[in-house]
């Protein structure tokens, strides 16, 4: 699978975990709310200070970010 599709995916599942919306993320990681949705979508190729950003945001360590999921 393409790293910025698992990205996507896991940003996407901790967002509405948290309950958050793609804007109240954004804010969170001091984003613009469409970069999260391109990430999410997995279009946008985050740099390792942006899965920083999102995991600080999301309050998970940033490798659970990058981890595939069965």
């Amino acid at each position: 699978m393409d790293i910025k599709a698992v990205v996507g995916r896991n940003v996407k599942q901790y967002r509405e975990a948290k309950g958050l919306s793609q804007e109240q993320l954004a804010f969170e990681a001091d984003l613009h709310r469409t970069y999260v949705s391109g990430v999410e979508r997995g279009v946008r190729n985050p740099t390792v200070l942006i899965v920083a950003k999102l995991a600080v945001a999301l309050g998970v360590e940033p490798s659970k970010l990058l981890e595939l999921k069965a």
